[in-house]
């Protein structure tokens, strides 16, 4: 072991091993890259009463982290000339013509700054599901609630992102999973990452080799929620599920976020763009597309994280230095605060030290 891998762990387990302890609901699989190359940890256990560890290759539910491979895709398809920022979504999605939805363009889904809020985006959580009809007769009766207007602020929406599924869908003519795993996940050689269709008991269909990797998920006090490879179901059609992966898989995108050298030049092209900053929101915060660009203590850290009450992810980067860090846990409000204030500014402080190569 180098000194620098040791140091990467002393900084782990300084931050993690307080809060992933025995006594804690479920366990988190992290990966660490700094200097090139990628360190794993792993803490707890993936199923407690099957006392199943977590590993590398445990699958995850990534929630809202899924956000980052659409906005790739979008990246992606401008610099094809395919599909432009500014093409207002009814050009691909025509059945929307209500007097707001019209007027929001591919580009501020992407940044969530459409001004869109609808039930599914903030608690109270709603109890029924929607139909692909009624989603597109809610946005098309949609009338700004506080005077937002498409492009002028800031406000998180996952409706946004179902509807930017859509858009891209209709585009290309072509299932959302299918297009993230033909232009994102094949190239980069991501073989864990999978977008499943959701079966009628709102459990993820998945093959019975990925089906052995999913992790329990487990409430913030450790009650179990669903069974293994449960996902939430607010919208009723088809690729509006949850994504799962794995620490090694993101891993491998993480790295082609930081580095890139081995990736296609255009995919790589792509994943950058995302990363820049595109509206700021406050003096702390802007927003890129998917990813929110955070500034911790002179620290330019780019990350995107995500949460379901038995679930929680992250990815941060911080480009600047080429490090990362990817967290996934299987229990709701793991605090991703950890990662962003310390473990990422800590690691960037590392490169002074790094041996030359």
């Amino acid at each position: 072991m180098t000194d620098l891998d040791s140091r990467v762990q002393d900084i782990m387990a300084e931050n993690f091993a307080p809060v992933v302890t025995a006594n804690d609901a479920g366990g988190l699989a992290s990966a660490v890259y700094v200097a090139g190359h990628v360190q794993f940890f792993n803490y707890g256990l993936a199923d407690q009463a099957g006392k199943r560890p977590i590993t590398p290759d445990t699958l995850f539910n990534i929630a809202s982290v899924r956000k980052v491979f659409e906005a790739a895709l979008v990246a992606l398809g401008t610099l094809r000339g395919e599909i432009s920022l500014d093409d207002p979504v009814n050009k691909y999605v025509t059945e929307l013509n209500g007097d707001y939805i019209r007027r929001v363009t591919i580009g501020e889904l992407a940044t969530h700054t459409s001004g869109l809020l609808l039930a599914t985006d903030h608690p109270p959580w709603p109890n029924e599901s929607y139909s692909l009809g009624q989603f597109l007769d809610i946005l098309n009766a949609w009338t700004p609630q506080a005077g937002e207007q498409p492009g002028k602020q800031r406000i998180y929406t996952h409706a946004g992102y179902v509807l930017l599924q859509l858009a891209l869908e209709r585009r290309y003519g072509v299932p959302i999973g299918q297009l993230i795993e033909s232009r994102i996940l094949r190239p980069l050689g991501m073989s864990s990452t999978l977008l499943p269709e959701r079966g009628p008991d709102n459990r993820a269909v998945m093959r019975p080799e990925f089906m052995q990797r999913v992790v329990q998920g487990y409430s913030d006090d450790g009650m179990p929620i669903g069974p293994p490879g449960d996902q939430h179901s607010y919208y009723d059609f088809p690729g509006s599920g949850q994504m799962f992966s794995s620490a090694r898989d993101l891993a491998i995108f993480l790295t082609a976020c930081l580095d890139g050298r081995a990736v296609d030049p255009q995919l790589r092209e792509a994943l950058q763009m995302t990363q820049r900053e595109m509206f700021r929101f406050n003096e702390k915060f802007g927003q890129a597309m998917a990813w929110e660009n955070v500034d911790v203590d002179g620290v330019g850290v780019v990350d995107k994280p995500g949460g379901l009450n038995n679930a929680s992810a992250y990815v941060g980067l911080v480009p600047d230095h080429k490090v990362g860090v990817i967290l996934l846990a299987n229990r709701g409000d793991f605090g991703h605060e950890i990662a962003r204030d310390r473990v990422l500014p800590a690691l960037s402080r590392l490169e002074p030290n790094l041996p030359a190569h």
